[in-house]
């Protein structure tokens, strides 16, 4: 069976694809999509290298927080006001309107219970979502899709979870296979297990032996849906009129998720991650290192929301690091390595405008250990709300074990 690109287009489905025809188990795939309204996508960020909460979302209201910063504090006169004690570093402006509008949330505070300063422990503590545990298989992402496959004997594609990058991030390593695309022409495959392979071979392997029933007995055709991919060309595709990416690694990576959700092809999460927030030296102000990251950072979201257009509402996007920054500046103009941090959560049903958890205060007996914001809020409670308001997991025993997670205890964002 051959259905002519021409259709799909304009139906809206499988945009992406730049061939003149659709295998047969795809046709299926995307005629079922295309016949039901977008179900609720989860998109992750990681800012890997410990951003610094503090100068990200600014308590302009504590006095310590200029008597420790004397280099690098955000002048009251300059931050972006969002409650009259929080505001935003200036060069976030791009979330402001997001704030404004309701569909931004910060959860300040928030971070692990493990006390590790190591960058690969804390990373992989979070990816996992098992804190102070290093042999965890899988990641809380994957666990989140393992549990909803528990409840719902349901099809899926090939494209439902899917990393921009070059290889399946610890989050998305697990049992439900995922797709590591750098780019919409290149892409790596995982299968199970925390070492996902990033040869192609592997994924026409692992789905010809699918048990899956849009996947069975369709290793090829499944391989030739990825090849389709290969062959498209980014450049192809325009965002919504008036909507510009910066022109970087984060951009592009916003871009393609954006493009990938607008087709319609099964997305149900999404991962991508964004270097450059050690800032150990010559960190900066208003001005210089960190204020050009978050720049970048939040131009890239704040156009990746705009892109959606209506689909947004169905979209929770949640973002991530390993741990924040000390609270005093140190001796080369920059922050080592600290404790709790800031969280964004963005959604079309977010109740944003606010930010969420306890302040601990930046007195010097409030500090953790003397040194860094304390953390109000474990993690994995966002992480949890997030996964059950989009994903619709239940049971987040199994998707963060140990947690101990409530419904009832949830900070009520989403």
């Amino acid at each position: 069976m051959q259905i002519n690109r021409r259709f799909f287009l304009r139906n809206g489905a499988f945009a992406v694809a730049g061939t003149a025809a659709l295998p047969h188990f795809l046709v299926r795939s995307v005629l079922a999509e295309s016949t039901l309204a977008p179900g609720k996508r989860l998109v992750v960020i990681f800012q890997r290298g410990a951003a610094d909460g503090l100068n990200v979302v600014v308590p302009y209201h504590e006095k310590n927080y200029y008597a420790m910063r004397p280099g690098i504090a955000i002048p009251q006169n300059q931050v972006l006001d969002l409650d009259g004690f929080f505001g935003l570093h200036p060069s976030l402006s791009p979330f402001k309107p997001l704030y404004d509008q309701g569909h931004l949330a910060i959860v300040h505070a928030a971070g692990s219970p493990d006390m590790s300063r190591s960058h690969f422990d804390a990373q992989d503590f979070m990816e996992s979502g098992t804190p102070g545990l290093k042999f965890t298989e899988d990641g809380w992402l994957n666990r989140a899709l393992q549990e909803e496959d528990l409840r719902h004997n349901q099809e899926h594609t090939a494209f439902r979870a899917v990393a921009l990058g070059s290889q399946v991030p610890r989050t998305l390593a697990g049992k439900i296979p995922a797709i590591a695309l750098s780019n919409l022409s290149n892409f790596a495959v995982g299968g199970k297990g925390p070492n996902p392979s990033p040869a192609a071979s592997a994924f026409e392997a692992m789905y010809g032996q699918s048990g899956d029933q849009i996947l069975h007995a369709t290793g090829e055709e499944t391989f030739e849906a990825v090849k389709m991919l290969k062959d498209a060309n980014p450049a192809q595709y325009k965002p919504a009129a008036g909507i510009e990416y910066p022109n970087n690694e984060f951009g592009n990576s916003m871009k393609q998720i954006a493009q990938l959700l607008k087709s319609n092809i099964g997305v149900e999460a999404a991962f991508t991650d964004v270097g450059g927030w050690d800032t150990h030296q010559n960190q900066g102000g208003v001005n210089g290192q960190l204020a050009d990251r978050l720049r970048e950072f939040s131009s890239a979201i704040s156009a990746f929301w705009r892109d959606m257009g209506d689909d947004a509402e169905n979209i929770t996007l949640v973002t991530m690091s390993e741990f924040g920054r000390t609270a005093r500046q140190n001796g080369t103009g920059g922050t080592d390595h600290g404790h709790a941090n800031a969280m964004f959560v963005l959604g079309g049903t977010v109740k944003g405008g606010k930010v969420y958890g306890r302040w601990p205060g930046l007195n010097n007996d409030q500090l953790n250990e003397g040194r860094d914001l304390a953390v109000t809020t474990d993690f994995r409670q966002v992480l949890g709300e997030a996964v059950a308001k989009s994903i619709g997991a239940k049971n987040l025993d199994m998707v963060f074990p140990g947690a101990q997670l409530r419904s009832d205890k949830f900070l009520r964002i989403v």
